[in-house]
């Protein structure tokens, strides 16, 4: 359903994503590991627009991406929630969600939203600015997903966050894949996190694919050497 292929991307004249090739299909999630500085983050953003690849292509649901701006591919179908979160601090929790849904021409928060996260319907009108990391990571979440996407990307979700928080947006991540039928990319350094969401794992060293395996037989200790190296 998502398909990039042989995918490189440059800083300046550094090589940092080399032939990245994966496929995603419907429902499916995958998590991408590997230490800080190792091209986690530049991939995702690689995916959604921000950064330009040099070569190579993306496309979703058999419809090239490659090229579009990143607004272009929102609205063909991929989300994207950035490691800052970059929610809007002076505007209240339902202002926040609605600027997610520029392109809808229903500007009411959609009701499983607030199924999904209740502590966002009990906020709605409080400021961004005055949320715990873990709340405003949930807002995050919302906005995106009101763009009802094909494709979630989330790059590193759990940063900073403790880890009962941890354990609530991984359940809440299940409940929303298994109910918008969509696919999730996630990066990520908590494995316990990645383990509980993620039906594949590939491990990103030095901007090159060096592990893949699937939840059923994931080698935790081998990924593990990868995080702690």
């Amino acid at each position: 359903m998502f398909a990039v292929d042989r995918l490189n991307v440059y800083y300046g004249e550094s090589h940092v994503i080399r032939s990245a090739t994966f496929a995603l299909a419907k429902g499916e999630t995958l998590a991408f590991m590997g230490r800080n500085g190792m091209g986690k983050t530049t991939l995702l953003k690689a995916l959604i627009g921000i950064i330009p690849v040099k070569s190579g292509s993306i496309s979703l649901s058999n419809a090239s991406l490659t090229g579009l701006k990143s607004y272009e591919r929102v609205a063909r179908g991929l989300a994207y929630v950035p490691q800052e979160r970059l929610i809007f601090s002076q505007l209240t929790v339902e202002e926040n969600i609605l600027t997610g849904m520029e392109n809808s021409s229903d500007k009411q928060v959609p009701g499983y939203i607030y199924s999904f996260f209740p502590v966002l319907r009990d906020m709605k009108h409080r400021r961004g600015g005055n949320l715990s990391g873990g709340q405003q990571q949930q807002l995050a979440i919302a906005r995106a997903l009101v763009a009802e996407p094909k494709v979630l990307i989330l790059d590193e979700p759990t940063e900073g966050l403790q880890p009962s928080i941890i354990k609530e947006i991984a359940r809440t991540l299940n409940q929303i894949k298994a109910e918008r039928k969509l696919s999730i990319i996630v990066s990520e350094q908590v494995l316990s996190f990645a383990v509980e969401i993620a039906d594949r794992f590939v491990i990103i060293e030095k901007g090159q694919f060096v592990y893949e395996g699937v939840r059923a037989n994931v080698d935790k200790a081998k990924i593990h050497s990868y995080l702690t190296i």
